[in-house]
């Protein structure tokens, strides 16, 4: 039976364990993010503004369930199945149900039956997400206290979650292709990403184990007086801010990656080889990125690649409304700067939680990753919802060649707009106030109060 060692040093198995709960997920996300919006407009032929909009509303669903799921996570209790892994065991495959759903859209629906189904199975697939993973990001506070290794924690899962992501965005149009139909592939794709998501979290779940001091700890507050009280830790709402504003931006990417290879290159046939190449080059740069930050802070690594990121994906401005080789260059060169993006900002939340470990006394993983994951969620909606709304009033229609407006507006909305917004958020990561030495003060003041 695998244990957890008095050190706050990981075993390698341990870190590959909690890696692989991470594997379906990514696989969906990636779905998701890159072909959900084009599943809805292309394949379910459905009109993109109703689209958007019912997706928008979906999500404000997030203001409550993902803060919701972590206050609960926080005082649950389970001798048998851990404080988190407990939800994880018995929320997969409602989980996967949920996925199947999420890509099959019945026949003749119309009008308000559209922006229903849209509504309706994208509140339910989040609300089940969120009740499993929730728990089980918080875990990367739990399983080490200690600041680089959970950098290496991170690294760990994110080294199997991003191939599973390339999958997801590289695979998925030849899977759909291997259909008769579009809708139909589409269909297959949310049955087998549903059962591999629910697999890969029970194998998660069965294998790790939950640090005995953290699953004796139950939070007492109540839950909106604890959401509220995330907002006064500062260093939270700092990169709280800057990540909300970097995921939505990188979320505006992926979703319109597809539409810009399509009809601004015209390199439909090769969408899914820049896309591989785009997050091969992420996997490639997670290692060295941790490297870099067992010699620097985490902020200020996190900055340096996002700003590479952002010059790669402003430059795809200038590419000809032509095939083109130089996109291959971009690709590479914004995996390596957005290899950052899997690496920092999850392994910086654990810190965080022991800055409000040390202020109130109670161990609140779940309500800041709950509140992490209400961010990450509003940001990628809105930039599915906006793609919508951008599509929509630069005057859009599936499948044929589009006009000089329609092209302007997704080459704006697919580099210079995200690199602004990129750019906008660096200080407040270059100047980031919890460092190694902050983190080891904390630490110091924590043990003595717990000892």
């Amino acid at each position: 039976m695998p244990g957890q060692p008095s050190s706050d040093k990981l075993p390698v198995k341990t870190k590959l364990l909690y890696g692989v709960g991470d594997v379906g997920n990514a696989l969906v996300n990636s779905a998701i993010q890159f072909f959900l919006m084009i599943f809805y407009t292309d394949a379910a032929l459905l009109p993109a503004a109703v689209v958007g909009s019912a997706l928008f509303f979906a999500k404000l669903w997030d203001a409550v369930n993902d803060p919701l799921f972590g206050w609960v996570s926080d005082r649950t209790t389970s001798r048998r199945f851990g404080k988190r892994r407990v939800f994880m065991f018995f929320g997969a495959v409602p989980l996967a149900l949920s996925i199947m759903l999420l890509w099959f859209v019945p026949g003749r629906l119309s009008g308000i039956g559209v922006f229903l189904w849209v509504l309706l199975t994208f509140a339910l697939f989040d609300t089940l997400w969120t009740m499993t993973n929730v728990p089980y990001y918080a875990l990367t506070a739990e399983l080490t206290d200690d600041y680089d290794e959970r950098a290496s924690l991170t690294t760990y899962r994110m080294t199997l979650a991003v191939p599973a992501y390339l999958v997801g965005a590289a695979l998925t149009p030849a899977i759909v292709a291997l259909f008769i139909t579009k809708r139909a592939g589409y269909g297959g794709i949310g049955i087998i990403y549903g059962v591999i998501a629910a697999a890969a979290l029970l194998i998660a779940a069965a294998g790790l184990r939950e640090r005995k001091q953290m699953t004796e700890m139950r939070a007492t507050t109540p839950p909106l007086r604890t959401f509220l009280q995330t907002f006064r830790n500062r260093p939270f709402v700092r990169l709280l801010v800057a990540y909300l504003i970097l995921n939505g931006a990188f979320a505006l990417v992926k979703t319109l990656m597809a539409y810009f290879l399509i009809y601004q290159l015209g390199m439909e046939a090769q969408v899914p080889l820049v896309m591989g190449l785009m997050l091969v080059c992420v996997v490639l740069a997670l290692f060295p990125w941790k490297l870099l930050a067992d010699r620097w802070n985490k902020g200020p690594a996190y900055a340096l690649g996002m700003a590479i990121g952002g010059l790669a994906v402003a430059a795809t401005f200038l590419l000809p409304h032509r095939p083109t080789p130089w996109v291959y260059a971009v690709a590479a060169v914004a995996g390596i700067g957005f290899g950052a993006q899997w690496v920092f900002p999850w392994a910086m939340v654990p810190d965080v939680v022991d800055h409000d470990r040390l202020t109130t006394g109670e161990q609140r993983s779940g309500m800041y990753f709950g509140v992490w994951g209400l961010a990450t969620k509003a940001s990628e909606a809105l930039a599915i919802a906006s793609t919508g709304w951008i599509l929509a009033l630069f005057r859009y229609a599936p499948n044929v060649a589009q006009t000089d407006q329609t092209l302007l507006g997704i080459r704006l909305f697919f580099g210079p707009v995200p690199a602004v917004l990129i750019a906008l958020c660096l200080p407040l990561l270059i100047w980031y106030p919890i460092t190694r030495a902050t983190h080891r003060e904390m630490r110091a003041k924590l043990a003595g109060r717990d000892s």
